[in-house]
Order: structure tokens, then C-alpha cells, then sequence
């Protein structure tokens, strides 16, 4: 049974590491909004070749005095998803909705679940359609995704990385095969009253319930850290 789902996830998510296909780049999309000029945008592009470096959109904001409101404004239209906001947001319930790493590493934030159905989740500068559904299948609630500006971002971040998570044990392994001995092993060793594997892009995601009351309210959502435990797994080396 271990082995038969981490072949189904190591199939399922071998499009997750597909690079996101052609968008409008960021500048053409507010020109054409008319939220920038020609000359603000080619000062922009200009500053960006000359330092090698940084998004258009910094540099929009450093050279032309765009404000970074309207950037993210221009962000939210060039991946059609809306602009959040951090109204409701509770960092030590959203803690335990992933693994910190998750966090870190892909640039997202769990932020508030609304109506006990809806997983608000809000990104940086891009949507990953990969990682919101991944997050579905792990709460069975609805993940809506959106764009935080860049300083809400980084306080909700902040916040959020202040708080205690569900305990967390992580390891590397040389192959699948490996990976299905780890898995049973720690099934066999916890026996919990529920559990659930994912793939989230380049890990394997493992949650177990260990108690029956770490079951939350909300979809598969607990409403505290006592009774679960995760494990991440990495197959190879990683750069």
C-alpha cells in the first residue's frame, strides 16, 4: 500500500518541476494598463540590464517611482488571480497548516480559512498552481490563491515563522524504494488513526493524525500541533 502510493505520487507530480508557461511580461502588462509609460518602462529595462539583476517591477518601483502597490496590481493581472489581504490572518492557526520549510522555499503563506471551507493562500510575485493543489488534497478545503504586496508579505511572513508548527522530522533518500522503507517505518512505529503522503514539487509530504481528536474542524486542518506529526522527504541530492 506505501509502495503503490508513492509510485502514485512521484507520478503525479512529475509535472510540478515543469517551468510555468509564457505570461505577458510584467511591464507589457501595466503599459497596456496604462499604469506606466513607455519611458518608465524602457528606464526600468535599462537599469535591469545594466546590473544584471533584479525584477522589472524593483525596478520599476526604484527608477520611476512606481508605487509597489500597482505592481502588485500588474503582478495580479499577469497570473489572473486577485490581490489579498492579511484580514483575519492568524499566524499560530496557520502554522500548522504546512511545513516551514514549504514556507521558506516556495515563497507562499497559508492566511485564513473562511467559512470552514476556503484556504486562502497568498503569494509573493507568482501562482504555483502545483503547491495549491497539493494543499487541497492535504485539507480537503478549497485553496483560493492570490498576491500579497511585498511588505504584507514579509510581515505575515515574519509572523508566521514566530509560531509553533506541527513537529517536523525531514531526511534524504537515494531512491524510491528507500523512500516506501522510511514511510512504513514510521507508520509502523506511530500507528496513527489517519495519515495522508502528498508530493510537493521536489519532497514528499507525509502527515499523520496520531489521535483521533487532532482531527480539526475544518477539512483535514488541526486545530493544534498536539497528536500530529510530519514528515518531508527529498530523493537525491539536492543543489
Amino acid at each position: 500500500m506505501v509502495r503503490a502510493a508513492v509510485q502514485r505520487e512521484s507520478v503525479d507530480g512529475t509535472a510540478d518541476d515543469v517551468p510555468h508557461r509564457h505570461r505577458v511580461p510584467l511591464g507589457l502588462v501595466m503599459l497596456a494598463q496604462g499604469w506606466i509609460t513607455q519611458s518608465q518602462l524602457r528606464t526600468a529595462l535599462d537599469a535591469q540590464r545594466a546590473h544584471g539583476t533584479g525584477r522589472i517591477g524593483d525596478w520599476l518601483v526604484a527608477e520611476c517611482g512606481v508605487g509597489a502597490e500597482r505592481v502588485t496590481r500588474g503582478l495580479s493581472v499577469q497570473w489572473n488571480c486577485p490581490v489579498l489581504t492579511t484580514e483575519g490572518f492568524s499566524p499560530e492557526a496557520m502554522a500548522l497548516v504546512m511545513p516551514r520549510i514549504f514556507v521558506e522555499e516556495f515563497g507562499l503563506l497559508p492566511l485564513r480559512v473562511a467559512g470552514s471551507r476556503i484556504l486562502y493562500l497568498g503569494f509573493q510575485d507568482r501562482r504555483d498552481s502545483s503547491v495549491a493543489l497539493a494543499l487541497e488534497q492535504m485539507t480537503e478545503l478549497r485553496v483560493e490563491s492570490g498576491l500579497l504586496g511585498e511588505t504584507q508579505f514579509a510581515s505575515v511572513r515574519e509572523k508566521l515563522l514566530g509560531c509553533e508548527g506541527v513537529p517536523v522530522k525531514s531526511g534524504n533518500v537515494e531512491d524510491l524504494d528507500s523512500l516506501s522503507a522510511r514511510i512504513t517505518a514510521a507508520l509502523e512505529q506511530k500507528q496513527p488513526v489517519a495519515s495522508r503522503l502528498l508530493r510537493v514539487r521536489g519532497y514528499f509530504w507525509l502527515r499523520m493524525w496520531l489521535e483521533a481528536s487532532a482531527l480539526g474542524r475544518s477539512g483535514n486542518l488541526p486545530a493544534s500541533g498536539e497528536d500530529l506529526m510530519d514528515y518531508v522527504f527529498s530523493i537525491g541530492a539536492r543543489a
